[in-house]
């Protein structure tokens, strides 16, 4: 079938013709070349002679005519409606998208065709008349050069008779041939975003029955890399792939990855048809034909198509062969004909990427003799451009009208006159017209047009808005009302008529917009003055005409072209007073003025209606003058006149020349440039001033020493014929580029130093290593003197001039004399504070008093009699002393700020007591660097404490330093001195060593005052020395210098430094992306100040703060804080950090950025803002254990995180943050928890963030129960929780996976039970033994529901009811049974156990032979006694595994009496819960929930069920600890335990019945037998016998000293009889804490507090201890405040300080630690335990350096007695805890110092006996034994080192230590006798 009617029309090809096709390929010809013979021959000639192609004969030749209409291009004509193509966006304005076509056709879609959704929203924002925030514009869902899929919605005419295509992008009309059955995974589809949702998008695919969904992670790239990081728009235009399909096409899972898109083709298997193909499709297809119009192509087996010579391959377009594989585009689909077209153009064949080419560069261009290349009858003709690319020109084109069109003159080779007027993207073709009116035209398009230009134009009509003209064919402008002439025109329609030519020039003209405006005032477009369009053309002295656009009482605001506008002040209207400019100047007014001065970047002129009356003349006689006075290169005396913000305003004398001399150009050294700017006044005179230039207005001068020294000794070129390679020049920086540094000279010649040749070291930009204005050396390394160009190097090793330290001295030597001559400036002003400083010196040390010590550390002095004399000691120069305000200091003067007005000063005992000592000059001397200035430093001499200057620069071009090379203060150099005594500076003059001799500084870093939650970025520091000027809101520009994951750092103008914190650099961050990646190092910013933070506090200061323009800027690049006026402003220095968090409610949603991850405190550390900060627990960053276990690899730092408010942190100004939504704990809230306590047979007790305890009940461990259920559980374990009840202060939780995953829908074994409403009769459950009573076993079968099963039916054996059923079904054994009976109205539930009911095997086993049961009632006496004595037996075998099954707390003794204690049982609400001691350990009541009491001594109690819902659990035996004993509101009593009872009647044990009115309904459920049958004497005297035994049990155990308390009461008992034991208190307290009861343990350790004797100290501080270890863990940080306050009070405050240390230390609360440490050592500064302690400490937390610089701080505050021990101490915790090697540093240091100390000794030897190896021990016996001590001492020593020995030595080494023992004694004896 299929080959005889072949789909597309082709004959179906079997393999074999396919193979021979595929080798005939080879010998086809190429394209253009249609022959089949003398292939080879013809193919070289065709190579050869390209152009003889279309010439070479043809056999077979197919009708000429039928191959050129195949072959015929696309016109509008042959469109037609429903038609699918594909298209090019070439505009985007906000209601339409104009589209580019193949062959240069063009269309448009209209907004409302883009997509349902996008309309929608249209309707939406009309309905609401105002803007929707999620619906955006068309700009900014489509871009030029995006590719589409179009249909033809219809094909119409316009006004003007132009033939108009308008198409549509909506996918429902371009995917409408699909249906849902169709779709195929791999199918490449276009689609648009209908909506967001939590997970992805649904995207509108427009195929029927189908949905679409593009998964959140599959958009991920592309939204990275596409969409700049924003999330997807309604509207927004896709490429998808889709991945997936279910349900016959129902639901389809999409992917818009770019490799996955570019790489997607159309295949068989996706069973396309030419009614569905889509353009746009990539398919791999075969050539069949070629022919000189193009080929025919064969794509997906069956179908054909035509590829036209427009869309061939440019690089391939004459190599095609027939069967050639290619691959291709389908451009598009004619729905009637089938025809499709492809496209073999490379940029088709990689799906979803744009069309980079998208204009034209001549555009606009008229071409002179333009060859045709071919023409197409109903379409166009193509022109072969001179630059080889093909145009081509639509037939309407061609000529001016269809009348005069003649096709023989387009015959290929002919040539004409044509224009380009457009450009085809799709085509990738220049459009041409050949229209005489088109090549004349004065503009094409609206950019052709520049404001100020004259145009020519026709009035189209006058509207009240203005007169609209028409300038071109598709050009109009406006002439507003008040440009209709040089006065306003009141009737304009007189003059100006429909048709009339008029003659405008343009004010305004924006293409964008096609907006155009022009004048008609006469003047202007008459005037013959410069146009001013921009305001760069605003030149000083310029005269213009311009407008008056407004009249102000302080002047006019005069308008020009192109929006320029400038002022004309009050006093330059006129050279007369004008006192009211409205009444003389009127808005519209056509002005002449003169331009004063311009500042182009500010967008400011100042004009004036001044008009001098020849300028140029004046301007040539003022020039004259001052050529005659001076000249450049010449030397001249100056007097400063005025200062401006760049340099001085100067008179040359003697002529009072005007000249100028910049900042920069006042010193060699830049840093002095400002300084000498500073402190000259008007009135100075400066002499030899260099004149370097002499301008049209003013002299430009010079007073470099170093430039005039190179003008007198004649080192200065005047031409460059005077240049020549090698020579070195000294000059300025003229100029910095990207690409180099431009140097000019003095005799005005310049040079460019190239990036390359700049410096020694790598230049990553050119502005860090030179400023404008530097003085350089330059060697000239090539010169130009024809283009009088020159290339100069700048680098140390080509520009050196001789010694490096000669010229280093001599720099430093400059620098310090500009100083001094500086302080001689200084000294001549009136104030006292600035004579006071120019008197400092260096060196000079005084007596201040200090005024405080701020929060960085650093400490500020007292002005004493001057005023406003800042003296400041920085930490560093504080040296570690403890500083209190009003404490007298000596301090030395290191260096006097010139410019801020601050001295800075050191406490440095070396410094202060510096010792005079004769120094050598050439001497090298190691010093430590004190203070550092930008071109030298100051170190002190380590042997005397002198001060030495040393140059940080040892060359001119020598300024940049890496940060690795920078000097730091600390730091140790080496220093040659060249003076020997101080001179007027006060300083020695050194030269640095070689860096080599550096040495790095000890951080002086005190852990203990550093807050761990600030850490400040290095870079932010650098720059904290700089003023600036900045306000809040002012918008600044700047470079990124460094990036961090929360923020970025950035270099703004005058080396200030600001920040910006992540959140301040988009408006609307994805979340998971890192904002600060989106900038890069190096990257110019725009930003806005929104803050200033002071780097000693850390927060932010108002702008009326006077630090301000201290503090590091804080900015923000946000669009929308850049947009609007109304910005932010951080100032949380009059709002506290607290009241800022409170603006956050809980439950809302707020982006934050994490900062780290605390692993001690397990929380995430968020900044929400630079001035908010949050904390994220780890419990609440996720509800995955995989995250929880590994939260560092789910969460980055600088990652943006969506979190929940769940409440400030009332500790810290925090705010606690949630991941996983609200976390209220709320009935129905899944929860992370941890596990703090496994309660066995009870459940666990878990504690969630915030201080939240819950209970777990063990039939909510899981959804099947296990006999061991809670064996997978151990505190800390983390547990996913749902909250089931939030009633009373504990949370009821469960953790079944059907409540907390309900989604995976596990298998629940057993169902939950919580009331009786849960159970059916006859239902099969599963429940846990609670206890075997006197009637039957009670079962629990839910946290509240207990079921009893009578021994009838517990097993299928029988036994006798005193048989120790506990034995075989203890507590918590797991049970199946079957439900009997219900009695809902008094909760009761029967159950049966045995298998016959169950299913399941006996609960006795079989092998125990018991008996089965018998047709009588009961067994004999004798069998019950046979009974007993076996079970003794099997007693005594199992005791062990007993103990084990049944617990501690249970007693194996007989049946009724099961524990120590008798069980309690609830009574009736009106009796509270008195307990009563009854003879079958029960306690029976009154409720009515209780059944009866049986009068046999078999069934005492009668209970079968205990179920109270909403109640505490029942607690029938004494395992767990009780529960609350008393409600709330019963007035408390005396509860007194069975064991208290001595005196007791044998009668009272009888069991005691309850009221005679509430037993009465439970009667009727006796047994017949019991209720018949009478009790003999005989078992009266064995109850009788049984009681007594009973009762003397109980006694002994109470009596037994090894007993184990088990509740309050044995507490009670035990801490009467022992008032004082610390020790039982502490038990107490324990026990309610293991029941979680927290008050209760309060209220316990408050009455210890009473109880105990104030005599025991020891005993009472222990429970002070012990409190403050439980508000540690269960209280407040307030709450342990007030114990601690208290417990201070009644202790020993050491002590009590030293416990709380422990505790906090213990519990990782390291930051609290260090802090009251911090008070202990300024509490307890002479006990030397506080100071070891805090050693430890910071040694345990690897601080050592903070620990070394504890026992320096020790041994100055400790009385010197101390310090031997202090030190020994100190060196034993090195040992344990440090660096060994330092530790034995310490020993050997002391006991050098104290040789007798034995003690010391003995230490030493311990810690090297444990530490050391051998041979260090026996060398340090060596050395003892040799020591000259008393023989008492030395004895013990030789003692030690025998037993060393002994134990680890030889035999050989014992008797050589008996030998130096002997030779001891020997000597010492020998000298007794001398």
């Amino acid at each position: 079938m299929e080959e005889s009617f072949p789909r597309g029309g082709t004959r179906k090809t079997h393999k074999s013709e396919k193979e021979k096709a595929f080798q005939q390929s080879f010998e086809q010809d190429n394209l253009f070349d249609i022959s089949t013979e003398e292939e080879s021959t013809k193919r070289k000639k065709i190579q050869k002679e390209p152009a003889k192609t279309k010439k070479l004969k043809v056999e077979k030749r197919e009708s000429s005519k039928f191959v050129r209409e195949k072959f015929e291009i696309l016109s509008v004509e042959s469109l037609c409606e429903g038609m699918r193509i594909l298209g090019c966006v070439k505009e985007v304005n906000e209601l339409e998208l104009v589209i580019s076509l193949p062959n240069g056709l063009q269309g448009c879609v209209q907004v409302t065709e883009i997509c349902d959704a996008y309309t929608e929203k249209l309707n939406e924002q009309v309905a609401q008349e105002e803007p929707l925030q999620d619906l955006v514009s068309l700009p900014e869902l489509f871009s030029p050069g995006m590719l589409v899929r179009c249909v033809v919605s219809s094909l119409g005419i316009t006004k003007r008779g132009k033939k108009n295509v308008k198409l549509s992008l909506n996918p429902r009309n371009v995917n409408k041939v699909l249906s849902a059955e169709a779709l195929k995974p791999g199918m490449l589809l276009t689609g648009t975003v209908s909506s967001l949702e939590d997970h992805g998008y649904l995207v509108d695919i427009g195929v029927s029955g189908a949905r679409a969904f593009l998964p959140l992670q599959k958009a991920q790239e592309y939204i990275q890399q596409k969409n700049k990081g924003a999330k997807l728009k309604v509207g927004q235009y896709l490429n998808c792939l889709i991945e997936e399909v279910k349900g016959s096409g129902g639901v389809v899972s999409l992917s818009v990855g770019y490799s996955e898109v570019s790489a997607a083709i159309a295949t068989e298997e996706q069973n396309w048809t030419l009614n569905s193909l889509l353009p746009g499709l990539v398919v791999k297809a075969q050539v069949q034909k070629v022919t000189p119009f193009g080929l025919t192509l064969k794509f997906l087996s069956f179908f054909t198509g035509l590829v036209d010579f427009m869309h061939l391959d440019p690089k391939k377009a004459r190599t095609y062969f027939s069967n050639q594989p290619v691959r291709a585009c389908v451009l598009c689909v004619h729905p009637r004909t089938r025809a499709v077209r492809l496209s073999l153009r490379a940029v088709f064949l990689q799906p979803g990427r744009p069309l980079t080419r998208l204009s034209c560069q001549q555009l606009g261009a008229v071409l002179d003799d333009v060859p045709v290349q071919g023409f197409f009858g109903s379409a166009g003709a193509t022109f072969r451009l001179t630059d080889g690319a093909l145009a081509y020109a639509r037939l309407s084109h061609l000529s001016n009208s269809k009348k005069v069109f003649k096709p023989e003159t387009f015959k290929p080779g002919n040539t004409h006159k044509c224009r380009i007027i457009d450009y085809s993207q799709m085509d990738e073709l220049a459009l041409l017209s050949l229209r005489t009116s088109v090549i004349e035209a004065q503009f094409l398009s609206y950019h052709d047009i520049k404001p100020g230009a004259l145009v020519k134009g026709k009035v189209m009509t006058i509207k009240p808005y203005g007169m609209l003209v028409k300038v071109g064919k598709q050009i109009r402008g406006l002439v507003p009302p008040m440009h209709l002439a040089d006065i306003l025109m009141k009737n304009p329609e007189k003059k100006y008529h429909a048709g009339d030519e008029v003659k405008c020039r343009v004010l305004l003209c924006d293409p964008e917009a096609r907006k155009l405006m022009m004048t008609l005032k006469k003047t202007l477009v008459e005037s013959k003055l410069p146009a001013i369009t921009c305001y760069a053309d605003a030149k000083p002295g310029l005269q213009t005409h311009g407008f008056i656009l407004r009249v102000k009482d302080y002047g006019c605001i005069v308008k020009f072209y192109n929006d320029v506008q400038g002022l004309v002040p009050r006093h330059e209207l006129s050279a007369e007073y004008i006192p009211d400019p409205e009444s003389v100047f009127y808005t519209g007014q056509v002005v002449k003025v003169a331009v004063l001065n311009c500042e182009p970047s500010k967008e400011r002129m100042l004009l004036s209606f001044k008009l001098s009356s020849d300028p140029k003349k004046e301007c040539a006689g003022q020039s004259q003058k001052k050529k005659k006075a001076i000249n450049a290169g010449q030397l001249v005396d100056v007097k400063v006149l005025e200062k401006t913000k760049d340099g001085l305003q100067v008179a040359v004398l003697p002529h009072n020349v005007p000249g100028f001399l910049p900042t920069p150009h006042l010193s060699d050294h830049v840093p002095h440039g400002p300084l000498l700017h500073c402190w000259l006044q008007a009135g100075d005179t400066l002499h030899r001033v260099l004149c370097l230039s002499e301008g049209e207005e003013r002299i430009l001068l010079c007073r470099k020493p170093a430039l005039v020294s190179a003008v007198e000794g004649g080192k200065d070129p005047k031409s460059f014929s005077e240049i020549h390679p090698g020579m070195l020049l000294i000059g300025f920086v003229k100029n910095i580029k990207d690409y180099g540094v431009f140097v000019q000279f003095p005799s005005g010649l310049s040079g460019l130093a190239p990036k390359a040749i700049m410096s020694d070291k790598f230049v990553t930009s050119t502005s860090d290593h030179f400023v404008e204005g530097q003085t350089v050396v330059a060697k000239v390394t090539n010169v130009d003197e024809e283009k009088q160009r020159m290339l100069l190097s700048l680098r140390l090793s080509d520009c050196a001039l001789g010694d490096l330290a000669t010229t280093s001295l001599l720099l430093l030597s400059q620098c310090l004399e500009e100083r001094q001559g500086v302080r001689s400036l200084m000294s001549n002003r009136d104030s006292v504070l600035i004579q006071t400083l120019a008197e400092m010196t260096p060196g000079m040390v005084l007596d201040l008093e200090v005024q405080e010590v701020l929060g960085d550390g650093s400490v500020l002095f007292s002005e004493g009699p001057v005023p406003g004399l800042v003296l400041r000691a920085s930490k560093y120069h504080r040296a570690g002393q403890e500083v209190e305000s009003g404490q007298k200091k000596k301090v030395v003067i290191l260096n006097v700020d010139m410019l801020k007005l601050e001295v800075h000063v050191s406490l440095c005992h070396d410094l202060v007591n510096r010792r005079a000592k004769k120094l050598k000059k050439g001497s090298e001397h190691q010093a430590i660097v004190q203070h550092l200035e930008e071109s030298f430093a100051l170190a002190s001499l380590v042997e005397t404490g002198q001060l030495a200057a040393f140059s940080l620069t040892s060359h001119l071009n020598d300024t940049f330093r890496f940060d690795s090379e920078k000097l730091q203060v600390g730091q140790g150099v080496s220093l040659t001195l060249q003076t020997t005594e101080p001179g007027v500076t006060g300083l020695l003059l050194a030269v640095e060593g070689p860096a080599a001799k550096r040495t790095m500084r000890q951080t002086r870093k005190d852990s203990e005052t550093v807050d761990e939650d600030e850490e400040v970025d290095p870079a932010l520091v650098v720059g904290t020395v700089r003023k600036h000027t900045l306000s809040i809101g002012d918008v600044v520009t700047g470079t990124v210098k460094s990036i961090k994951p929360t923020h970025v750092v950035v270099t703004l103008e005058d080396g200030i430094i600001g920040c910006i914190h992540a959140s301040h650099i988009l408006d609307d961050v994805p979340v998971g992306t890192s904002p600060t990646a989106k900038l890069k190092v190096g990257k110019k910013v725009t930003a806005r100040v929104i803050g200033g933070r002071d780097m000693k506090t850390f927060k932010f200061l108002p702008i009326s703060h006077p630090r301000f323009i201290r503090t590091i800027p804080e900015l923000s690049v946000r669009p929308r804080e850049l947009e609007k006026d109304g910005h932010t402003a951080l100032n949380t220095h009059s709002v506290s950090p607290l009241e800022k968090i409170k603006q956050y409610q809980a439950g809302q949603t707020v982006t934050c950025f994490l900062k780290k991850y605390n692993v001690v405190k397990k929380w995430l550390e968020v900044d929400i803002a630079p001035d908010i900060r949050g904390r994220i627990p780890l419990l609440l960053t996720s509800l995955s254990f995989k995250v929880l276990k590994h939260p560092d690899k789910k969460f980055r730092i600088g990652q943006a995180l969506k979190a929940t408010v769940v409440g400030p942190d009332s500790s810290k100004a925090f705010l606690c943050l949630s991941l996983i939504g609200p976390h209220k704990l709320e009935k129905g809230e899944v929860a992370m928890g941890r596990v703090v306590k496994v309660l066995p047979k009870e459940g666990l007790t878990v504690s969630f963030p915030f201080g939240k305890i819950g209970r777990v009940s063990i039939f909510h461990v899981s959804d099947s129960y296990s006999e061991t259920p809670l064996e997978n559980f151990t505190p800390q374990k983390i547990v996913r929780c749902y909250v089931l009840s939030t009633t009373g202060p504990v949370l009821t939780l469960s953790l079944r996976s059907s409540r907390t995953n309900p989604e995976t829908k596990s298998k629940i074994t057993d169902p939950e039970i919580n009331s009786i409403q849960d159970i059916k009769e006859g239902q099969l459950l599963r429940g846990y033994v609670k206890s075997v009573q006197p009637s039957g076993v009670l079962l629990a079968l839910g946290p509240s529901v207990t079921g009893l099963a009578q021994y009838p039916h517990v097993s299928q054996y029988s036994l006798s009811k005193n048989a120790p059923y506990d034995r075989y079904l203890p507590e918590g054994k797991l049970l199946t049974a079957k439900v009997l009976s219900l009695n809902r109205r008094e909760n009761l539930v029967e159950l049966s156990i045995p298998a016959d009911d169950t299913g399941k095997p006996d609960v006795f086993s079989a092998s125990l032979g018991l008996p089965l049961p018998k047709q009588e009632g009961r067994e004999t006496e004798a069998e019950e006694r046979d009974y007993k004595g076996e079970e003794e037996k099997e007693e005594r075998k199992n005791q062990k595994q007993k103990e084990k099954r049944i617990g501690k707390g249970q007693e194996g003794a007989q049946l009724p009496s099961k524990g120590k204690k008798e069980p309690r049982q609830p009574q009736a609400k009106k009796l509270g819960k008195r307990p009563r001691l009854e003879s079958g350990s029960e306690q029976e009541s009154g409720n009515k929930k209780q059944r009866r009491a049986a009068p046999s001594e078999e069934d005492d109690s009668g209970v079968e069920v205990y179920y109270r819902e909403g109640e505490e659990e029942v607690e029938e035996t004494d395992v767990r600890p009780q529960e609350k004993q008393t409600r709330p509101a019963e007035a408390p009593r005396l509860q007194l335990s069975s064991g208290f009872v001595w005196d007791v009647e044998l009668d009272t044990l009888t069991p005691a019945l309850p009221p005679h009115g509430e037993s009465s309904d439970s009667e009727e459920d006796e047994k017949p037998e019991q209720a018949t049958k009478k009790k003999s004497k005989k078992e009266r005297e064995l109850e009788k016998q049984k009681a007594e035994k009973e009762l003397s049990r109980i006694e002994e155990a109470l009596m037994d000293p090894g007993r184990q308390p088990e509740s309050a009461d044995d507490f009670d008992r035990l801490v009467l009889s022992s008032p004082n034991s610390s020790i039982l208190w502490l038990q107490y307290m324990a026990f309610h804490l293991q029941a979680t009861e927290i008050e209760k343990a309060r209220a316990v350790a408050e009455r210890a507090l009473k109880t105990i004797s104030f005599r025991e100290e020891q005993e009472k501080l222990n429970v002070w201890v012990a409190l403050l270890n439980l508000e540690n863990m269960y209280g407040s940080q307030g709450s342990l405040t007030k114990v601690f306050e208290r417990a201070v009070q009644y202790n020993e405050p050491l002590k009590v300080f030293l416990h709380l240390a422990d505790i906090y230390t213990k519990s990782e609360k390291f930051q609290e630690a260090g802090e009251l440490y911090n008070r202990m050592l300024k509490r307890f500064r002479q006990e030397k335990a506080v100071w070891i302690k805090y050693g430890a400490f910071l040694l345990r937390r690897g601080q050592a350096g903070a620990s070394h610089r504890m026992m320096q701080r020790a041994l100055e505050c400790l009385p010197k007695k101390e310090h031997v021990d202090v030190i020994a101490k100190f060196a034993q915790l090195e040992f344990q805890l440090g660096d060994v090697e330092r530790a034995k540093a310490i020993f050997e240091n002391t006991l050098s110092t104290y040789p007798k100390r034995t003690d010391v000794w003995s230490v030493y030897i311990d810690m090297i006996i444990k530490r050391g190896s051998q041979k260090e021990v026996r060398d340090i016996f060596e050395r003892v034994i040799h020591l000259s001590l008393a023989p008492k001492r030395m004895k013990f020593f030789f003692k030690r080192y025998l037993d060393y020995e002994k134990q680890h030595g030889t035999e050989k080494d014992v008797q050589a230590v008996k030998a130096k023992a002997l030779e001891y004694v020997e000597a010492k004896s020998s000298m007794w006798e001398d």
